[in-house]
């Protein structure tokens, strides 16, 4: 027997839809200003960054002015905040192979490798995206318009068809989803496998120059080890309630899909903290603020001096490892 979400419960993933998709916005929004507005900050390991932040922004916005009871707008906000959050998870997947490409492989040609990485995320959006459309009949599901791919309650699909666009939506998004989660986790594990081989070579060899450099690199590259745990703190509910969804059409459970909501419009909000506000970032923004800023107040803020006299840090810093026989 179906269960469907009553009128109140889908008002409620509604609200928590629009509010965590507004944090997102707001956090991406800032990274892709402070690109815009700080020259120091347009190299091509924070381009990628910005990209990122991009994607995240118009995912958000998207999934943010969709309104289900009006079929072009849920139509529009369906693909378009399809379009834009697969290219936000591909973009994770060049950062990390950014890495994994100057650290372990030491090469340094990556900016070169800047279109190929535009062919293969917008490229692989729309298609993935226009896959998901064949067959679609414009109609909106569930408690928003893209998450949910259930029957409501006054149009019933049939079972057959139900399932059958359950299965496309799950091989479009989710399964390149996991793929991205994977490739980005095995990929940080070298960098940083790399990394602490390195360290331990240079406390052998007791050089301490290097001991110094490298606890700076470990540190930094032991936060980015945590980064695939955003993709799948963002879609692990959701994932779950696709899998339900296809086992069990048309009964929907409110707390899963409260999870599920509220972690995945997330997940804009999540990227730019992990990686937009590192120290270079910060360092330009307590610079422009010192200008406005009296003497007096800036005691209060001992971090703007240690951030700005420490070395930049480099979300996708080119990490020198000595190479040692």
């Amino acid at each position: 027997m179906a269960t469907m979400l009553s009128v109140h419960d889908r008002r409620i993933l509604t609200a928590v839809n629009s509010g965590a998709s507004s944090l997102s916005f707001v956090g991406s929004g800032f990274i892709v200003l402070c690109y815009s507005l700080f020259k120091e900050l347009r190299k091509f390991s924070f381009k990628l960054v910005f990209y990122l932040s991009l994607s995240d922004l118009l995912c958000s916005f998207f999934n943010m002015v969709g309104d289900r009871s009006k079929g072009f707008f849920c139509y529009a906000q369906g693909y378009t905040t399809h379009f834009f959050c697969v290219a936000s998870f591909l973009w994770t997947t060049t950062i990390a192979f950014t890495l994994h490409r100057t650290v372990v492989r030491h090469k340094t040609d990556v900016e070169d490798l800047e279109a190929i990485f535009h062919l293969y995320v917008w490229g692989t959006s729309l298609v993935v995206t226009v896959i998901r459309s064949i067959g679609n009949d414009h109609t909106h599901f569930g408690a928003w318009c893209w998450g949910q791919t259930g029957r409501t309650g006054k149009e019933k699909l049939s079972d057959v068809f139900s399932i059958s666009m359950q299965a496309v939506h799950f091989m479009t998004f989710y399964v390149p989803l996991w793929g991205a989660i994977l490739y980005n986790g095995f990929t940080y594990f070298q960098v940083i496998r790399m990394l602490n081989n390195a360290t331990r070579m240079a406390i052998g060899m007791s050089d301490r120059a290097y001991q110094f450099d490298s606890r700076t690199d470990t540190k930094a590259l032991n936060r980015w080890g945590y980064y695939p745990l955003i993709l799948i703190g963002s879609w692990a509910f959701g994932t779950i309630n696709r899998i339900h969804d296809f086992v069990e059409p048309g009964h929907e459970i409110f707390w899963l899909s409260f999870l599920d909501v509220g972690t995945a419009g997330l997940m804009g909000l999540f990227n730019s903290i992990a990686y937009g506000l590192n120290a270079s970032v910060r360092q330009a923004i307590y610079e422009r603020l010192e200008l406005f800023w009296p003497e007096r107040l800036q005691r209060w803020f001992p971090d703007s001096s240690r951030d700005r006299n420490q070395p930049q840090q480099s979300e996708l810093a080119a990490l020198k490892i000595q190479d040692q026989q």
